[in-house]
């Protein structure tokens, strides 16, 4: 049996581009170090604005029992 962990990683909007509020590539070496495996980052549908306003990152590790 698996479980599973979801980081969400807020986006800021700015007038030319968009930027993550967290490197999501230091959080992704955090939790594979803490023995997370990354499974899926997930863009939400897009908003009114035309951007999405973050990203989820989803991680799963074997449960212990």
């Amino acid at each position: 049996m698996y479980e599973n962990k979801v980081v969400r990683i807020k986006l800021k909007h700015g007038i030319v581009e968009m930027k993550p509020e967290q490197d999501y590539q230091e959080v992704i070496d955090k939790y594979t170090k803490e023995g997370w495996r990354f499974v899926q980052i997930f863009a939400p549908p897009i908003v009114g604005n035309g951007y999405a306003t973050f990203y989820d990152l989803i991680f799963e590790k074997v449960k212990n029992v």
